[in-house]
């Protein structure tokens, strides 16, 4: 690799509030960083690549992945919430073995690289045992991605569970922090999935939130989309336990009413969409423009692999689109048309970009082609059919692109794909491991005589909601310790 790479003569999309745009701009990147960004820079001993006619851009984030579930292509794709909840979370993740894990994050990396994502927030929460969660975190360490791995504390359903106290599974996360992710500074860092609040006892659900602080990294969580119960709620108890902070991410947040959006936005939460998810699954609108009027910056994620797109465009349009299309319908009702639309491409590309930097603490590192930051970019379009000409490179590239115009893709200066072609891995072995995996797993649940998505049991979704309220109520009856995170 050049000590120095030029890009030249892009239309270059800095996300920086003060570069601005640069049509007809360069991008040059010295030992793994942004060096500059202008138009004509002259410099010697630099690697010169011309992508005039290309977009020149910080790389996605995606805020939340469960990167995992990507040899299990498609299985969701008629499921609801408690649907994913039996198949996924109750029939699928106990069977998956360490190598499945492995398999699910290696192969679902490299199509998030291959599709311009750069840096994931991994959701991993099919930690069976230690070596469950050494397989996920080497298989994104195998790809070459930017990621949190973030620890995902959800005890699978096993039939002879290796964590018999949920204490092991705060101790196995705090084993991977301090013997192999100590670094904040590394490609891949620490972080925490915490389970979903009031399905286990409030002092557990302390306990893993503390153990986020303790450990000092970031945490993730789904909130607030399980509509008719009490699972996924609990923001007040929460608040009242001063366990709402800066460094969590709340994903998904459909069903919290204003107040609680207040607590979220006063604490300095960050909130993730994931607009494909939500839809389809039940869990409701998308709250992009709920996070927006709270005065906060909205973040994007592509979720379950084991449906979804696995790239940013789909998630910026999908979510764009569902806003203009609601406040459209208050002028639709008044039998009018719209006079303007007030979200622009733009807006999304920020939701997709620098506010999911944002969201997982890493603006200081990547989120815009600011000189000084990690030089995590992307070079989008090329020849083919859907985005030429471009006339206007901002809106044919939100509302047009797709992964196969990801021509180029730079992780800390490194090509990850160059020429539309992913580097330095084999692809046709991620395949095969992949397909393994799905085989394998779907095979042992097959041959153990159950169903992929079994029945639920009568009165199931009552029992769960009558022991979340249990567990909530409890939070009102424990001592608070500690003052609010600074």
């Amino acid at each position: 690799m050049a000590d120095r790479i030029l890009l030249r003569g892009g239309h270059v999309l800095s996300m920086d509030d003060e570069l601005g745009e640069l049509p007809g701009g360069d991008v040059l990147i010295e030992a793994g960083k942004i060096a500059a960004v202008a138009i004509g820079i002259d410099v010697e001993d630099a690697e010169v690549l011309d992508v005039a006619g290309h977009v020149v851009m910080p790389g996605f984030i995606d805020t939340h992945r469960h990167t995992w579930q990507a040899p299990f292509r498609g299985i969701c794709a008629d499921w609801t919430l408690e649907d994913y909840f039996r198949g996924i979370r109750m029939s699928i993740s106990p069977n998956c073995s360490a190598e499945d894990v492995y398999a699910g994050n290696y192969l679902g990396a490299l199509e998030a690289l291959d599709a311009g994502v750069t840096t994931i927030l991994d959701f991993s929460h099919c930690n069976n045992t230690p070596e469950h969660a050494d397989g996920a975190l080497q298989g994104l360490l195998d790809a070459g991605i930017r990621a949190i791995f973030a620890y995902g504390y959800y005890p699978s359903p096993a039939a002879d569970p290796v964590f018999t106290e949920h204490s092991q599974r705060l101790d196995d996360a705090r084993r991977i922090r301090e013997r192999t992710l100590s670094s904040d500074d590394a490609l891949v860092t620490m972080g925490l999935a915490l389970t979903e609040v009031g399905l286990l006892p409030f002092e557990q659900t302390v306990a893993e939130a503390r153990s986020a602080r303790d450990l000092g990294v970031p945490s993730v969580l789904h909130t607030g989309c399980n509509w008719g119960s009490l699972i996924t709620e609990g923001i007040p108890e929460l608040d009242h336990h001063h366990l709402l902070d800066a460094s969590q991410v709340h994903v998904h947040c459909n069903t919290l009413d204003d107040r609680d959006f207040r607590r979220l936005a006063e604490n300095d939460c960050k909130v993730s969409s994931s607009p494909e998810t939500e839809m389809q699954m039940g869990m409701g609108h998308p709250v992009i423009r709920r996070a927006l009027e709270h005065g906060m910056r909205p973040s994007l994620s592509c979720d379950v692999m084991s449906s979804n797109s696995g790239d940013m465009f789909s998630q910026m349009r999908l979510g764009l689109q569902f806003e203009r299309c609601m406040r459209n319908d208050s002028f639709n009702a008044r039998n009018q048309m719209p006079d303007r639309l007030d979200l622009s491409v733009r807006d999304a590309l920020r939701w997709g970009t620098a506010n999911g930097a944002h969201a997982i603490g890493l603006e200081q590192r990547v989120g815009s082609l600011t000189p000084g930051k990690q030089a995590d970019v992307i070079v989008v379009g090329g020849r083919r059919l859907n985005i030429v000409p471009m006339a206007d490179p901002v809106g044919c590239l939100v509302a047009q692109a797709n992964p196969s115009n990801v021509q180029h893709v730079l992780v800390a200066g490194r090509f990850a794909k160059r020429d539309g072609v992913l580097l330095g891995v084999d692809v046709e072995h991620a395949i095969g491991l992949a397909g393994a995996a799905c085989e394998r797993v779907l095979g042992a649940i097959r041959d153990g005589g159950k169903e992929l998505l079994p029945p639920a049991p009568d009165g199931f979704a009552d029992l769960l909601n009558s022991i979340a309220a249990q567990h909530l109520a409890r939070a009102w009856a424990i001592e608070v310790q500690g003052a609010p995170a600074p």
